[in-house]
């Protein structure tokens, strides 16, 4: 009878145990939530009639209870449940657990519903001891292989179990210490060349060390062990491998783990035993190859462990052709069931080939994309299944600069590698390090590869990093200035990488925790994608795809992915029902947009055209103007680079929709502040310094990101508001006259009520007649509002009115709603996510039961106010693919991202169109 528990209301059992063995089981692949990936592909490989050993799978269920009910189970699991499940498997082997003459030994597996390798513990060979080991050599005529299982027994459960593993990672493993100073003594390098006596003695050696080390006595009662090895499965879920990993991928806490129980095959009986893991296809690749390692007479962790230098899978036609013959055909049996590349692991026991796990194989980018394609030419799954195999991040590995992975891993290996931090940007790059944009400007001219090192970055920064290959920060999260821009400019960056100190005065990096120090000049290495800070130079390259679409130095028949590339975001944009723009302010950014597949832009951000060269310095004097006259004289500075800006803009997008905000940030941002810099600035105002100084200081405010910035700006000075609408209005008369329609639309930033859009929309309107009047040229023009205050949020139905489009601004509608700067929260944003208080970053994708759900009620008061008002995000989390999807759910028109990021919009929005 399948266990567990009986409900009192109903006097039902509640299925806690599932039993699978030959040709039959009690659960199938369908059942990952309830059985872990693991146990539900054991289930799935017994009912399609692989040889799988007998076993059964304590659900994922019995984890959460351990959980909340302090490390207990649910009643008679260990009374009469698992010894009920047990016989199942002693009656189809004619073993029996514990029993001295014909003992059955088990493994006791991890297996979560999301596949987390490596992460968990696993116990082998249990149900040893003295006696059931000699009864183990006497029934397999082997007592070495007997003493072998016991040794390795001992040693996985003292240190899963019984905690016998270094607190320190740089102490020395006790039960290591004591194999090599065995092998030493008796002159032998190999595990296998340890005899019966010499593996006797090593058993008594171990359990004497976890007695002295831990106070324990190693267990000799094999239910004892057993029910240890379990809580040790449910602990190992929460161990901080686990959680790291969790966090990384996003998997919720709450899942917990199933604990797989198998009865035991033996691939270290001697040389016609072995054991191995392979793909069905190349991981690396995608190539159909059959590809994985092996060894004979070993134990799966001797290949997955590195302890014996495994052989590649082709090597096992040649040594055993009947076992790789049926291993090829489980191979073809297992990708025509499941319809994907799949992972597995098996042994040979006496020459007998059992399948102890298989799983969706993990996979490179590149890999993923070709197995996809390739997948549906050979007829194995369609478009629409294709799109949805492939993570939308994957792309970013087909789009990236790249590192020679094996240079990489030797400057890691040679102590180079510094520090981690956030992965803001992915790809690689290279360069000297430059403490500020001014050197970093000055070294890039001279022909140097540069990395832009800070503290953190702001707007002022931009011509630095414009010219840089990479950017690095000690401080700020993935949605900082750093990483926006950082990915709109298709840059690497790596945020957030509190284990540097910078020194701007001396010049110098110091790493913590060592005597490392580097300075202004030295060559760094950044890996984007993985967040790695690399000490010394490592060659990089364009990936295929950029050097196809953006540099045009490769043709694409010269490009093996190129094809796959193509073909996918055909399937693509086929189904996807929302419309992908990009974030860009400048012709080139908006170039690259474009050949990437962007739609449109949705996001241009004025501010940045205000550095460099004479903008900046009109831009101070407009700031800094004493009256109404020396602020028009600046601005009127200012009109003619606005103007050619929105030209070269609009003429690049053609006749495709640009959004331009009008300008947003606090006006501290554009102003100097070193005593120095401001001297500079009041000799070209010929104003005296302390003057201009003293201007400077009455324009600070305690909380800048609330105060004088947005719409307010514009309400205050409305003549910024009329020269940036001038500029608009004329360029896009000036390509109308050239024979080129351009619609642009003008975006209000920060409005709360519907006053301040109706106030700043009358005088858009005003000042576009007058440009249309004295141009005698028609141009349509949309104004619309960025929606990212609360109240903007939940009044929308009176702001539409005013409005022809609404722009979500997640960024700051995130900070405010949530009440958490973005750039500070890293302080305790980990913390939250290892507590599940949010399973993901909320500055990386959106927070669907908060600020989620201020999007879809602004959404709906909107448009029952006109049902055709265009609504779109803007925020970074348009480039995110749980965000992208939530987009489409909530009937948004389009999403705009960084351009590097409209692949992976467009692949996203189209898997959340078939997903809906």
């Amino acid at each position: 009878m399948p266990t567990s528990e009986i409900s009192s209301s109903k006097n039902v059992r509640k299925q806690y145990i599932y039993k699978f063995s030959g040709g039959r089981a009690e659960g199938d692949a369908s059942m990952k939530n309830l059985l872990g990936g693991k146990g539900a592909n054991l289930a799935e490989m017994a009912n399609i009639g692989l040889p799988v050993p007998p076993g059964f799978t304590i659900s994922t269920e019995v984890c959460t209870w351990y959980y909340e009910h302090q490390q207990s189970y649910p009643e008679n699991l260990f009374e009469s449940d698992i010894p009920e499940a047990l016989r199942s498997v002693e009656e189809a082997l004619g073993k029996k657990f514990g029993d001295p003459e014909n003992p059955l030994l088990i493994s006791v597996r991890s297996g979560a519903r999301a596949s987390m390798p490596g992460m968990m513990d696993t116990i082998l060979n249990l149900g040893l001891n003295d006696r059931t080991v000699e009864g183990l050599a006497a029934k397999s005529s082997n007592p070495r292989f007997a003493w072998d299982c016991y040794r390795r027994f001992v040693q996985m459960y003292g240190d899963v179990v019984l905690g016998l593993r270094p607190a320190d990672k740089k102490q020395k493993d006790p039960f290591e210490e004591i194999l090599e100073a065995e092998k030493e003594k008796l002159g032998v390098r190999e595990d296998t060349e340890l005899g019966t006596t010499e593996l006797q003695e090593i058993v008594r050696l171990y359990k004497k060390a976890i007695l002295e080390h831990t106070g324990r006595t190693f267990p000799d009662d094999p239910h004892e062990q057993l029910q240890g090895a379990v809580g040790a499965v449910f602990e190992s879920w929460n161990n901080e491998r686990a959680q790291v990993y969790r966090r990384l991928n996003h998997i919720p806490g709450y899942w917990g783990t199933a604990c797989n129980v198998q009865a035991m095959v033996f691939g270290n009986m001697g040389e016609d035993c072995g054991t191995g893991v392979a793909f069905t296809r190349d991981a690396a690749t995608g190539e159909n190859v059959f590809y994985g390692e092996f060894l004979m007479n070993a134990q799966g962790e001797d290949v997955v462990a590195g302890i014996r230098t495994p052989l590649e899978i082709a090597r096992l036609k040649e040594e055993k052709p009947e076992i790789y013959r049926q291993l090829d055909g489980i191979r073809t049996t297992l990708e025509q069931h499941y319809r994907d590349m799949m992972d597995i692991e098996f042994t040979i026991e006496s020459g007998t080939l059992y399948m102890l796990q298989c799983r969706v194989g993990k996979r490179t980018g590149p890999a993923a994309l070709k197995i996809a394609v390739d997948m549906f030419r050979e007829g194995l799954i369609d478009d629409r299944e294709a799109l949805l195999r492939i993570e939308p991040e994957q792309l970013n590995q087909l789009l990236r600069p790249v590192f020679d992975m094996k240079e990489k891993q030797a400057a890691i290996e040679a102590g180079r590698l510094l520090a981690k931090g956030l992965n803001a940007g992915p790809g690689a790059a290279t360069g000297k390090i430059c403490f500020n944009a001014t050197d970093a400007a000055e070294l890039s001219r001279r022909g140097e590869a540069v990395i832009l090192v800070r503290i953190e970055t702001s707007p002022e920064d931009i011509k630095g990093m414009a010219v840089s290959e990479g950017i690095l920060t000690e401080r700020g999260g993935m949605t900082s200035h750093a990483a926006l821009v950082a990915r709109q400019m298709g840059k690497v960056c790596v945020a957030g990488c509190g284990a540097l100190s910078i020194d701007y005065q001396k010049g110098e990096m110091r790493v913590e925790g060592s005597e490392i120090v580097l300075r202004e000049g030295d060559d760094i290495s950044l890996d984007g994608t993985t967040g790695e800070v690399i000490a010394g130079s490592l060659p990089t390259r364009n990936s295929e795809i950029v050097e196809v679409l953006v540099d045009g130095t490769r043709k694409p028949e010269d490009a093996p992915s190129w094809e796959v590339y193509r073909q996918l975001m055909e399937w693509a944009d086929r189904y996807r029902r929302l419309q992908i723009r990009a974030n860009a302010d400048q012709p080139d950014q908006a170039a690259t947009a474009l050949t990437f597949g962007a739609e449109g832009i949705g996001l241009c951000r004025t501010e940045h055209m205000f550095f460099g060269g004479e903008r900046i310095q009109a831009m101070r004097e407009m700031i800094l103007a004493d009256n109404l006259e020396e602020r028009n004289t600046a601005i009127q500075k200012l009109l003619p680079y606005q103007r050619d800006d929105f030209y070269g803009l609009f003429r690049t997008m053609g006749s495709r929709p640009v959004t331009i905000r009008l300008l947003d940030p606090p006006l501290h941002e554009f102003l100097p502040g070193s005593d120095e810099e401001i001297m500079r600035l009041a000799l070209k105002m010929g104003k005296p310094y302390e003057h201009v100084k003293e201007r400077i200081a009455d324009l600070h405010e305690f909380n800048p990101m609330l105060g004088l910035r947005g719409c307010r700006l514009g309400i205050l000075h409305p003549e910024i508001t009329i020269m940036q609408v001038q500029a608009i209005m004329e360029a896009a008369c000036r390509l109308r006259q050239e024979g080129l329609e351009v619609v642009p639309e003008i975006m209000v930033p920060l409005v709360s009520t519907h006053r301040e859009l109706e106030i700043t929309a009358e005088l858009i309107h005003k000042t576009a007649r007058s440009v249309v009047a004295e141009q005698w040229t028609g141009v349509r023009y949309l104004v619309g509002t960025m929606i990212e205050v609360p109240r903007a949020a939940i009044t929308s139905a009176e702001i539409a009115r005013a409005a022809d489009f609404f722009s979500y601004g997640t960024n700051d509608l995130t900070q405010m709603t949530l009440g958490m700067s973005r750039d500070d929260s890293g302080q305790y944003l980990p913390s939250y996510q290892q507590h599940d208080v949010f399973a993901r970053n909320p500055f990386e994708s959106i927070d669907i039961a908060g600020v989620g759900k201020l999007i879809s009620m602004s959404a709906a008061d909107g448009r029952s106010v006109k049902p055709d008002l265009k609504l779109g995000i803007c925020g970074e989390h348009g480039g995110d693919p749980a965000s992208v999807e939530f987009c489409h759910k909530a009937g948004l028109n389009y999403v705009s991202c960084s351009p590097y990021r409209v692949p992976v919009a467009r692949l996203a929005a189209a898997r959340a169109a078939l997903l809906d």
